[in-house]
């Protein structure tokens, strides 16, 4: 596949091949190889988790082609037998499936090659590495052997290093090769390659991955796959761990709808400096620029010291959750305040002289304390550890009370500002009958247990989602200088049933 960006911007191909991949038995049901006929392109059995399964069973459900791997456990995999079964089970793959996989260095040799035409053979090599130099001599050695495809997703010993494989994939002008680093920190990589020239995008035939690995109907409804259109940007959520969000979908659904030529990533990353640094040269050598990042813990105090200007209220609360990078400037600044205030505004609520409870004094917390308090509230933090809701509440100048202490009667404003979505952080019998009760937590497939027990409490509410979707409107506005076209956006979000009050449109 020719490369996709090119130095002005403008693509040179439109669309990639999707690959999904089985790793658990569920995914060759007959229900689920349907599904995947009319989603991807290809479907590649890995046998080192889903044993053998009858390719001619396989074709009678899915019309694409086959690929056949039996990964090792020394790249990643879970095959652990002697070479005469791996042989053996190489060589009857090939007399069925389209494309059998073949580990470099191990399974380059005359038997195998010889059984396997050059059209049907993928070479992968999935080992470790420690920067871009230990790419070169792997893959020179794997392109002495003809092949259809290579592919090279090895695991960095250094996490930030993952910026490597993007960098190095679009210097490389071929069109059979695919390149991404494995893990948490590649996911973003993973996304990436096929605008870098890369022949396909893998993703899981099932659900995604718990190490952020995309499932394949996820790339299309997250990132727009297998369409390729021009890209001149690079955004992304600065996460420590992986989490199942819907920023993706509805940040790059909305570039799609305004015609912005960018991208939305998952950014997994140890340090938020480093991986600055390290993710700079793509705007000089692959002509993609990071031009901006959500934050989230527990980058939020770095971004703060990154910015080269903010404004007070961030100065105030110390952290950073939204932070654009322009032509080598830096600007910080939050939107968890801007929203909760928004929210309570929709629903005709003036927090002046109310008294508010937040629950949770990380970042997100601490700058809704302060927004509530400037406007009016008289706010109480709450948080589990009282060590560190103590800390909080000197630097903020706010009162304290520890969540085991911590009643919601006489609040009329609750904020739930904690990532937990399996249980309610503080019951809510107690709570006043006019509270408003607003969580920055959800779920995609249900009301958070903190959502659905206000709701039978019969209290008003502003559930997660609908945070998350003030909380794309306002960061979009900030990274890009563009509306959220919100109509056209919010039909992407599941349903959990929310207030009326909270149904028309920010």
């Amino acid at each position: 596949m020719a490369r996709m960006v090119n130095a002005n911007g403008s693509a040179t191909r439109r669309r990639a091949r999707l690959v999904a991949v089985v790793t658990a038995p569920a995914d060759l049901s007959t229900a689920r190889l349907q599904t995947l006929d009319g989603l991807a392109d290809d479907l590649e059995v890995r046998a080192d988790l889903v044993g053998d399964p009858d390719p001619r069973r396989l074709r009678r459900h899915f019309t694409g082609s086959l690929t056949y791997s039996l990964r090792t456990r020394g790249q990643g995999g879970a095959f652990e037998g002697g070479p005469a079964e791996r042989r053996s089970r190489l060589l009857g793959a090939a007399a069925q499936y389209d494309i059998v996989d073949l580990e470099w260095p191990d399974d380059l040799t005359c038997p195998q090659l010889s059984a396997i035409p050059e059209p049907r053979r993928r070479i992968s090599w999935q080992g470790t590495a420690d920067g871009a130099a230990d790419l070169p001599g792997p893959f020179a050695a794997m392109a002495a052997e003809p092949a259809a495809l290579y592919l090279l997703a090895p695991r960095f010993a250094d996490p930030d290093s993952a910026a490597a494989m993007p960098l190095w994939l679009s210097g490389l002008g071929r069109r059979d090769v695919t390149a991404f680093a494995s893990g948490p920190e590649g996911t973003w990589t993973r996304i990436l390659a096929p605008w870098l020239g890369a022949p396909v995008a893998f993703g899981l035939a099932g659900l995604p991955g718990a190490d952020g690995t995309p499932g394949v109907e996820q790339l299309t409804a997250d990132y727009g796959l297998p369409e390729l259109p021009a890209l001149r940007g690079l955004y992304g959520a600065a996460r420590g761990t992986p989490v199942r969000s819907l920023f993706p979908r509805l940040q790059n659904a909305a570039f799609r709808e305004l015609g912005l030529p960018a991208l939305y990533l998952p950014f997994h990353i140890a340090s938020l400096p480093r991986f600055l640094r390290r993710a700079a040269p793509l705007g000089e050598r692959a002509g993609l620029p990071l031009r901006g990042l959500t934050v989230s813990a527990p980058h939020r105090e770095d971004a703060l010291d990154l910015a080269d200007t903010t404004t007070p209220l961030v100065r105030s609360s110390g952290a950073v959750n939204v932070l654009c990078l322009d032509a080598g400037h830096r600007y910080g600044d939050d939107t968890d305040s801007t929203v909760i205030l928004r929210a309570l505004a929709r629903m005709g609520i003036d927090p002046a002289g109310r008294t508010a409870a937040v629950i949770g004094c990380g970042g997100a917390g601490r700058s809704i304390a302060v927004a509530l308090h400037r406007a009016g509230a008289r706010a109480t933090l709450v948080n589990r550890d009282p060590i560190r809701g103590r800390k909080a509440a000197e630097l903020l100048g706010l009162p304290f009370v520890p969540l085991a202490d911590f009643s919601a009667r006489g609040h009329s404003v609750l904020v739930h500002a904690t990532p937990l979505v399996e249980r309610a952080p503080f019951p809510v019998a107690d709570a006043d009958p006019d509270a408003v009760v607003l969580e920055l937590a959800y779920r995609g497939d249900a009301p958070t247990p903190l959502m659905a027990a206000a709701r039978a409490r019969g209290l008003r509410t502003v559930d997660g989602l609908e945070v998350l979707l003030l909380e794309a409107q306002e960061q979009l506005r900030i990274l890009t200088g563009r509306q959220l076209p919100v109509a056209s956006i919010r039909r992407l979000l599941p349903s959990t049933r929310p207030d009326p009050a909270s149904e028309e449109a920010p």
